[in-house]
């Protein structure tokens, strides 16, 4: 167990994920609604094309096109045509049973809630910076190979008893084998690493970590998780 200071320095609520949707995405997307060029469209004008070329078509089958580019190699044809429906109605980044899916539909769903005005849900994220103090640079390597984990278990400290993610993952925060940290935690940035602390920037859903924006700072125990070797 590594003993840290955890200390909330600032925390936002965000619409839109930092750098969810790249030029690539765009013109992908442009390239599947129809349009014949888009490699000819500058910077600027990529993501407002794309949004007009998803409007052209149903809510329904817009999302569909969203979750085809996102989701190719993961679900079936069948499967994006039913989540597709969902989305109009269902928060899915929060309800789908498959965590590491969350960060791709909050992605499309916060796309074509702003390209069709409010028709699909609105998505929330949160993105705060935590500082973590130790007495030792030691204590630091918790965070080497699988950082989400001990983090989410010092985070989870500063949070309540009834939050959502102490009632869903307890023995995993109390244990050493958490896989479902990656999918819980979207973004993760260090920054300002010296001897005795270390700065985080997290981006996660407000579903899991909203609950943060009430800590102070207070003091807190993790560990990391335990690599199992496949022999």
């Amino acid at each position: 167990m590594q003993n840290f200071t955890v200390e909330r320095l600032s925390f936002d609520t965000l619409t839109e994920l930092p750098h969810a949707w790249q030029a690539q995405d765009y013109k992908a997307l442009l390239l599947k609604t129809g349009y014949d060029n888009p490699e000819e469209l500058g910077p600027d004008e990529l993501k407002e094309m794309c949004l007009m070329g998803l409007t052209d078509l149903e809510p329904a089958e817009a999302a569909q096109l969203v979750l085809e580019h996102l989701f190719a190699d993961e679900l079936t044809p069948g499967q994006i045509e039913n989540l597709a429906h969902q989305m109009l109605t269902e928060k899915l980044w929060e309800e789908n049973p498959n965590l590491g899916q969350h960060e791709g539909f909050f992605k499309a769903t916060q796309l074509l809630y702003t390209a069709y005005n409010g028709k699909f849900p609105r998505a929330e994220a949160v993105r705060f910076q935590v500082q973590l103090t130790a007495d030792s640079p030691e204590f630091f390597q918790v965070f080497d190979t699988t950082p989400e984990a001990p983090l989410l278990r010092l985070l989870a400290q500063g949070m309540p008893d009834n939050t959502l993610l102490k009632r869903l993952f307890h023995e995993q925060l109390d244990g050493t084998s958490f896989p479902e940290a990656a999918s819980i935690i979207w973004q993760l940035q260090p920054s300002k690493p010296n001897d005795t602390s270390l700065v985080f920037d997290v981006v996660s859903s407000a579903y899991w970590l909203d609950d943060f924006k009430y800590a102070d700072t207070y003091q807190a125990t993790t560990q990391a998780d335990t690599v199992v070797e496949e022999h």
